[in-house]
């Protein structure tokens, strides 16, 4: 991993894109996070994803919902094949179609708010999943007249479906299939509830009634982060979304728990490969 941030990785540049990949790969993949939103529907293989502070082990037809700034990657085990349906989803384009208070973004609101990235589906809720997946990759496979309106209408009947589930509470829980540190869980929830706040190693370490270097020790095991860097991270891309809304840039940085104007400049630069002013 970077020693000073996660990766950003991909970009996407249409509503949304699925790819459909099978192959044994010994990659280590890095901690990452996107500026969109996504989804992963594990197929085959022994794969456990790591995504925010928790562990899941992931069994055939299990999906993932990854909400966009969320540190995440796989620990993939190369002796078996790995077979994933992987769509990235861009927000603005979910939102579009929210109609008559349908907030069609609501699944990965509530995952965010839960703190859980797994659904879990019975064989019939399967059943209808694999229709709504096969039907999408024919289409964005099709030149037929209309196939990608029709594509578009597909992805949104998947997301439909996949908020029905949420709110219906219609998914499997199985504890075996999740390890996480209850402590550091809270931590996160607090870090990315106060971003503007004094979020010192010191000041968490006291609220949370642990020693700090236990505490620095313990997030680095669970997250894959020093406490310091996915502090910084988190507080530059909210500073960033700020920027984008139009808020100017030396009180998002205030906003955001900088307090030292040119370090905040220094480390944007670092994260994002281009000064604030860009994203004005």
């Amino acid at each position: 991993m970077n020693n000073n941030y996660g990766n950003k990785s991909g970009y996407l540049n249409t509503d949304f894109q699925l790819f459909h990949i099978k192959d044994k790969t010994n990659k280590e993949f890095e901690f990452h996070y996107h500026d969109f939103n996504k989804i992963i529907i594990f197929l085959s293989g022994n794969v456990t994803y790591l995504i925010e502070g928790k562990a899941y082990y992931l069994k055939p037809w299990d999906i993932l919902l990854v909400n966009n700034h969320d540190v995440h990657r796989p620990i993939i085990n190369s002796s078996e094949t790995y077979e994933r349906i992987i769509i990235w989803a861009n927000s603005e384009f979910i939102e579009k179609h929210n109609y008559n208070n349908c907030d069609l973004s609501t699944c990965f609101k509530l995952a965010n708010e839960k703190s859980f990235n797994l659904i879990r589906l019975e064989a019939e809720l399967q059943n209808s999943l694999k229709s709504i997946i096969a039907s999408l990759e024919d289409s964005l496979n099709s030149s037929a007249f209309a196939s990608r309106l029709l594509s578009n209408s597909l992805f949104i009947q998947l997301i439909i479906y996949l908020n029905r589930i949420h709110l219906n509470n219609m998914y499997v829980t199985d504890k075996d299939s999740l390890r996480y540190d209850r402590q550091i869980e809270e931590v996160l929830k607090y870090i990315n509830s106060n971003i503007s706040g004094n979020l010192s190693v010191e000041t968490l370490a006291e609220k949370f009634y642990i020693s700090k270097y236990y505490l620095m020790h313990k997030f680095k095991k669970e997250t894959g982060y020093t406490l310091h860097n996915y502090v910084l991270q988190k507080r530059l891309i909210a500073a960033r979304d700020l920027i984008k809304t139009g808020e100017p840039i030396i009180k998002a940085s205030i906003d955001c728990g900088f307090k030292d104007y040119s370090s905040f400049l220094r480390s944007f630069k670092k994260l994002f490969n281009m000064p604030p002013r860009d994203f004005s």
